[in-house]
């Protein structure tokens, strides 16, 4: 009766002798890999991280801080004393006045519907802008015929400004709260074109050509390569035309409009408030720049490459 053969798997002697680092060795078995643990940081790797973060972020705060502080010690200075050189801070409110005033205002279910109503305006006319800046900016940019045919009718109408409408956006729409809709529309309207446009001229040309050599058509070409690469200089636009939409949009309020902050400001002018007065421009400072700031977070989330690229080179 034979027996299956055993598999040894030492070397012959000889072989060993003649090859000192020839061994075998038994198949590998599958084992469970161990959980990894380096997901959990100690406490001062924790530490160090934050320190880290703290050392880059401390030097901005610390300036932005002092800056403010400077700028309302001399306010305060300022105030305090009715400087009455060629500037007059004879009638200027003191920070205190402005803060006592804001501390009675943050009870005032006026105060909030007026700035719920600016916030209403701002957003409604961003948004038709920014929608009608890009579309008409890729058009312009991309087709020749579009360019030959639009563009010579926003050059012209550009150099008019938002304010100087006034009067005939309350002949064209039919409510004053649509002519203010209108106003801040065209503030904010030429500068998202102009960059989109200037975003489309910027597109490297091997991109073009390798899209079409894949297959894609003019739309696709429009959508999945010339709005992505041209969407720096859109959101340049944006955060410009966010600012210049706040301005046009607090000129027609104070002119044309029955609620808003701008409104409200000039209201204030007009009973001789002047502590409300500086409370409605720090109110739309911070509220333009929460626009602003909004802006820039959702370029961000958008345009995760552009932060990778641009963090390299910052000190």
């Amino acid at each position: 009766m034979h027996t299956a053969p055993t598999l040894d798997y030492a070397v012959p002697q000889a072989a060993t002798a003649e090859y000192p680092s020839l061994t075998l060795a038994p198949p590998e078995v599958a084992t469970t890999p161990e959980p990894d643990t380096t997901s959990t940081l100690p406490g001062w790797q924790r530490l160090q991280r934050f320190a880290a973060w703290w050392r880059a972020v401390a030097p901005g705060i610390l300036m932005t801080t002092l800056s403010l502080g400077l700028f309302i010690a001399f306010w305060y200075v300022a105030t305090k004393y009715r400087w009455d050189f060629y500037i007059r801070f004879t009638h200027i409110p003191s920070p205190g006045e402005v803060l006592s005033n804001a501390a009675n205002l943050v009870h005032s279910n006026k105060f909030y519907h007026n700035m719920g109503m600016s916030l209403r305006r701002i957003l409604l006319g961003f948004t038709i802008a920014t929608g009608l800046g890009v579309g008409f900016g890729l058009l312009i940019g991309q087709y020749r015929l579009a360019r030959g045919l639009l563009l010579p009718v926003f050059e012209v109408l550009r150099p008019i400004p938002a304010i100087a409408w006034v009067p005939m956006a309350i002949m064209l729409w039919p409510s004053n709260e649509t002519s203010i809709v209108f106003i801040t529309f065209l503030g904010s309207f030429f500068p998202i074109l102009l960059n989109t446009i200037h975003g489309v001229h910027s597109v490297d040309p091997v991109l073009l050509r390798a899209g079409r050599c894949l297959g894609a058509k003019d739309f696709a070409l429009l959508h999945q390569v010339i709005l992505p690469a041209a969407l720096p200089h859109i959101f340049t636009g944006l955060t410009i035309g966010m600012g210049v939409a706040w301005v046009s949009l607090i000129a027609a309020e104070m002119i044309s409009g029955q609620f808003g902050i701008g409104y409200f400001t000039w209201e204030a002018y007009s009973l001789i408030q002047y502590a409300d007065i500086a409370v409605g421009m720090i109110v739309i400072g911070l509220l333009g720049l929460a626009c602003s700031g909004g802006i820039r977070l959702l370029g961000t989330l958008l345009m995760p490459w552009v932060s990778i690229n641009t963090k390299g080179g910052r000190p």
